[in-house]
Parts: C-alpha cells; sequence; structure tokens
C-alpha cells in the first residue's frame, strides 16, 4: 500500500472492513489534514465549554492534529447538532452536549430538525453532571430532610428556581415533587445564573444546579448544598448526602455531557475517537481540572453511551409526558 490514499478511497476500504482499529497502518493525520472541529452546543465561558476547552489540547495530542473548540449555541443544542451534521463524516467534526440537546428535546419539541437515533453515533460519555439542591447561606435548614420539614410547617407553596421550562434543574425539581410531596411553586428563569441571583438575594428557596455552576459558591459559604440528585455521593461534597439515603427515593438526575458524531461515520473512526477520549480523560492533569470544577470525568464504550442516551430519553420523556411539558418548536 502507498503512502498517498485519497479520502474517498479510505472510506470506502473502511466501510467494506478492510481497515482495522489500528487503521491498517495509515496514520490518522493521513486520513486528512483538517484539524478537528469539537461543536459545543452552547456559548463560550458555560460548564460546556469549559470542559470541551479542557479536554481540547490533549485530544490534539491524541490524535495528532489540532482539535478546536467551535462554539455553536442556540436553540436548546439543535444549531449545534445540525452544524455537525454538515461536515464530512470522518471524524473531523464532533459534537459535545448536555443530555438535554440528547435525551430531553425530543420529548419536549413536536418538530427537530435532527433524530439522535437516525443522525448520530455516541463515541463516549465525556463527564457526569449530577444535580445538587442548594439554598443560600442564610437559609436554616440543613439538609434537604430538615428543609422538607420546614416547608411543610410553613403551609405554603415554596417557591423553587430553575434556569427553564424542560431543563434539568426543572426536572430535578418536579422529581423531587414526587419524592415528597410539597407544594412548589415552580419559577423559571433564562438560565442558572438568574436562578442564582435571585436564589442568594432570597426571592426563591432554593434550586437544583449541576455541582459544576454551584460549587465554588458552596465552597465559599454562599450557597448550602442540602441534598444529592443522583444514586451516589459527589466525590467533590463527599459530605452530602443523596436524596435516597435521606428516604427520598427516585431524586436522581444527571445532566451529563458526550461525544456524538454523524451516524454516516466509518466504525473505526469512531473507535479512534473512543479510545482518544478515554486516553484523554485518563490523564491526571485533566481528570483532576475536571474533578476540582465538579464535573466527573467517565468514559463509556459507544455502546454503553448508546445504552444510557435510551435510558434517559425514555425516562425524561415519562416525566414530560406526565406534567404535559411542551415548548413551542
Amino acid at each position: 500500500m502507498g503512502q498517498e490514499i485519497s479520502r474517498r478511497q479510505w472510506l470506502q476500504r473502511t466501510s467494506a472492513g478492510a481497515l482495522a482499529t489500528s487503521f491498517g497502518g495509515i496514520s490518522w493525520a493521513q486520513i486528512n489534514n483538517r484539524p478537528v472541529r469539537l461543536i459545543v452546543a452552547f456559548a463560550p465561558g458555560g460548564p460546556v465549554d469549559f470542559v470541551a476547552r479542557t479536554l481540547a489540547e490533549t485530544l490534539s495530542r491524541e490524535l495528532g492534529r489540532p482539535v478546536l473548540v467551535d462554539n455553536k449555541p442556540g436553540a436548546n443544542g439543535a444549531i449545534g447538532a445540525m452544524e455537525t451534521l454538515k461536515g464530512e463524516p470522518d471524524g473531523s467534526t464532533v459534537w459535545i452536549t448536555s443530555v438535554g440537546a440528547a435525551a430531553i428535546n425530543p420529548a419536549l419539541y413536536d418538530k427537530l430538525p435532527y433524530d439522535m437515533v437516525r443522525d448520530f453515533t455516541p463515541v463516549s460519555l465525556v463527564v457526569n453532571n449530577v444535580e445538587v439542591l442548594v439554598t443560600s447561606a442564610q437559609n436554616p435548614a440543613t439538609d434537604a430532610v430538615d428543609f422538607v420539614q420546614r416547608a411543610r410547617a410553613a403551609n405554603v407553596p415554596v417557591p423553587m428556581a430553575s434556569s427553564g421550562m424542560g431543563s434539568i434543574p426543572h426536572l430535578a425539581l418536579l422529581q423531587m415533587q414526587d419524592a415528597t410531596k410539597l407544594d412548589l411553586l415552580h419559577v423559571p428563569f433564562n438560565g442558572m445564573a438568574p436562578a442564582l441571583t435571585n436564589l442568594l438575594g432570597g426571592q426563591v428557596a432554593g434550586v437544583f444546579a449541576d455541582v459544576p455552576a454551584v460549587m465554588g459558591q458552596i465552597k465559599a459559604g454562599r450557597l448550602k448544598a442540602l441534598g444529592m440528585a443522583s444514586r451516589v455521593r459527589h466525590p467533590g461534597l463527599p459530605e452530602v448526602r443523596t436524596f435516597e439515603e435521606m428516604g427520598f427515593p427516585a431524586v436522581d438526575t444527571n445532566n451529563w455531557y458526550a461525544f456524538f458524531v454523524s451516524s454516516k461515520t466509518p466504525r473505526p473512526i469512531v473507535e479512534a475517537l473512543n479510545a482518544a477520549t478515554r486516553r484523554a480523560l485518563a490523564d491526571p492533569a485533566v481528570a483532576n481540572r475536571l474533578l476540582q470544577s465538579g464535573a466527573e470525568p467517565r468514559a463509556t464504550t459507544p455502546e454503553e453511551m448508546a445504552a444510557l442516551l435510551r435510558a434517559d430519553t425514555s425516562k425524561w420523556a415519562a416525566l414530560i409526558k406526565a406534567r404535559n411539558i411542551r415548548l413551542d418548536s
């Protein structure tokens, strides 16, 4: 085999099964000379962007070519999804998104311009981001049990913030309502920043948030963590019990982030991207930086990620349907 090979020839040989995961002796850089575009479905400076940029340099080293973060925010992740599908299915365009655009949007919108099963192939889970119930430091509640008891004693609807209708914080709030039977007043905001501002200002009593979004304020003593909406305690907040530990089952959310590529991408490329992702997440500097932020680095096989996507799509669709939550298309 000569050193020169066209991308068309390479893809044909890949789809015919002629290449092993090692690419049959052809280096990743020889497939094409384009950098990898890591499409972020959200704006710069946010938690998904932080994770993407934390991984980019190490992924560049693992893949042997630049990995460039490209923010395509808007339409609850749909713009990023469609931008990914515009790229060639050769590993040069990868989408990093949260659970919302991947597993929640299909139940929230009557029409989406993409279909996760038809249009995308999972590469790997990247991080877990569980939800934590927080209140202001001035709130006398010591944990979720105390919070619930005080709310019942007040005998009035408890105002609770979220980052928007159909968001993971909103769905966590609904799970808490089902588990505790509290009378909660949902106060949706356009994002987590204004929700936290109103929480600190005393306009609302609490909010569920991704741990990375509030870790700094918890550590600084401005916010108080009352309960973890997950099956196990968070390594960065080991003293905070889970809702299940406190007698409130089924309050279990995970705003995970994952890598996806076009479903037309040949399997060896998916496997190579998966292997590079695993190595990047295992890098101590990368893992420590993510853990310090509150995100939990976690790689999976493509099949494991596909199973997680199916499970969460079904789980959130059932809750959204039961509560009749719909957003405009």
